[in-house]
């Protein structure tokens, strides 16, 4: 694993839809930041939403829409720290890389 991704990500529209979104804090996680990231891997997203601002079934599609535009059209997994798997949280958690951080 060398932790870098494997993608371009535009920083300053991921912020922007980071704060339109309430999004306090996104990370990128799996393949990605793998060697084994191919052309046809999905891109995996950890988001935490400011207190009170987190979306509904709808909203977060919406949400997985506009990260894949926004990354070159891969199709984007877009989850929740509550959401993780518990077998695999502790190493997706120590392993994830920041692209945005509130503050």
């Amino acid at each position: 694993m060398n932790g870098k991704a494997q993608i371009v990500v535009p920083k300053e529209r991921i912020e922007e839809f980071c704060r339109r979104h309430h999004v306090r804090k996104l990370s990128l996680f799996g393949s990605v930041l793998r060697d084994d990231f191919r052309s046809d891997s999905d891109v995996d997203v950890l988001v935490e939403f400011a207190p009170d601002h987190g979306p509904g079934f709808i909203a977060l599609f919406q949400m997985e829409q506009e990260l894949s535009r926004l990354l070159g059209g891969r199709k984007v997994d877009l989850i929740t720290e509550k959401f993780l798997n518990r077998r695999i949280k502790g190493l997706v958690l120590a392993t994830a890389e920041v692209q945005y951080a509130e503050g």
